[in-house]
């Protein structure tokens, strides 16, 4: 093979002949060293040798990158491994794979938290009722959305703040700062992020593409839960003795749809989430059943009580939803504690939504109800070996606890129906 000195304008004028597939200027300086062009492609530099009795050839890179003495002194260092019988082409594998090893790396400690809560979402959707994956959408939430009723506009989530960090800044200081500010603003909805957060992390740890960014969950911190401080005992609670005023004035409310569904929340101790969400498909009248979107088991079935069938059959079926809602986005109730709250002032009661499930527990002490059944209505995990078991109680078995249950508070609030009337057509009158 004919060798010249690499100059800048050999290099620059080498062409191909037309008639040939390829060409190659060799240089005379660096051994190894070549120029191949090809009628149509760029030309590029290439180191060439002998390994082991065969021929190699290693692609350096265009003349437009590489100048003369770089490709030469790259050249040598090829040259170099050959000489120390190592064969150069399965170095640079390796450090190809090396390379992309470490990009891949880069790009996991990249990753921000929003992106990552995005796909802890999406995989737990399927496990999720609607509600509880709502729920988690709105802590990460940024917030400035109108208000759908009134002016102003909504609140960031409480774990909005963490959500433009990189996962692998969420250290346990940085959960400590930030728990430290969520506790001193709104320290209820920051002790429900936090523990949503642990979980979160807790599914971090499990995935292999982060395994290993975290040694321990970092929001498992005693400072943190201490600067969020313990929740308070709820309270808030319908007494026996406040039943008829407070039907009453949930009676008169002129919203049957929201009528029906504080009625329905008392009266089957079911979480306010999950009653929102019940659909038509879901009520199953040939076997008076009601599936509830459970966020703890996924779904779990009650009775489809009297009363209960008789207010859900005069709703309008304006939708898929039970509770529909004309002016939601999602189609169903979503702001019902306005009016509950304004029916309670009425009856002269503090009470949250939530307290209408506590109610369904404490009235059930009344009654000689087995703790067992009231939390299987309730949705509440089982706390003993043989409820969790040797336990099973068929829908049939529950109907009778839960209309005894339904029959009394409807007595004892002094509400009165006939329960032999077409569903959707009773009257009702608080006495």
């Amino acid at each position: 093979m004919a060798k010249v000195v690499f100059t800048a304008g050999r290099v620059k004028g080498f062409k191909c002949p037309a008639d040939k597939a390829q060409a190659f200027l060799w240089d005379l300086t660096a051994k190894g060293l070549g120029l191949r062009a090809t009628p149509t492609g760029k030309p590029a530099y290439v180191f060439q040798a002998a390994h082991q009795g065969k021929d190699i050839r290693i692609t350096i890179g265009s003349p437009d990158n590489w100048t003369i003495p770089l490709a030469q002194e790259k050249a040598r260092e090829l040259q170099r491994l050959i000489d120390d019988g190592k064969d150069p082409r399965s170095l640079k594998a390796d450090a190809l794979a090396e390379t992309q090893a470490q990009a891949q790396q880069d790009a996991v400690q990249a990753v921000t938290v929003a992106e990552v809560w995005q796909a802890y979402l999406d995989a737990r959707r399927d496990h999720w009722g609607e509600r509880h994956f709502k729920d988690h959408q709105d802590l990460a939430d940024a917030g400035g959305k109108p208000f759908r009723r009134g002016q102003g506009t909504t609140k960031p989530g409480p774990l909005h703040l963490l959500m433009t960090m990189r996962l692998a800044d969420l250290t346990p200081p940085a959960i400590e700062a930030w728990a430290a500010t969520e506790g001193k603003v709104r320290p209820t909805q920051a002790r429900l992020a936090w523990r949503c957060l642990k979980a979160f992390l807790g599914w971090c740890a499990e995935q292999p593409e982060y395994i290993g960014m975290m040694s321990v969950n970092p929001a498992k911190s005693k400072k943190a839960r201490e600067s969020l401080g313990k929740p308070g005992i709820k309270a808030d609670v319908l007494l026996r003795e406040q039943l008829p005023a407070w039907f009453a004035a949930v009676l008169a409310t002129q919203n049957r749809v929201i009528s029906a569904y504080l009625q329905t929340v008392l009266l089957t101790g079911a979480r306010p989430g999950e009653v929102m969400t019940i659909k038509w498909e879901d009520i199953n009248t040939q076997w008076r059943g009601i599936n509830i979107k459970d966020k703890v088991e996924g779904e779990r079935e009650i009775p489809l009580t009297t009363y209960v069938q008789h207010l859900l059959a005069g709703l309008p079926k304006r939708n898929e939803y039970v509770f529909s809602s004309p002016t939601s986005a999602s189609g169903y109730l979503t702001e019902p504690t306005h009016q509950h709250t304004r029916a309670c002032a009425t009856a002269g009661l503090v009470l949250t939504l939530h307290g209408l499930r506590r109610s369904f527990k404490s009235l059930t002490e009344w009654l000689e109800i087995p703790a067992g059944v009231v939390a299987q209505l309730m949705g509440h995990k089982p706390s003993a070996t043989a409820e969790k078991h040797y336990t099973v109680r068929p829908l049939d078995l529950l109907r009778v606890h839960h209309e005894k249950i339904e029959a009394w508070i409807l007595e004892q609030a002094g509400v009165t129906f006939d329960a032999k009337v077409e569903p959707g057509k009773l009257r009702v009158v608080a006495s």
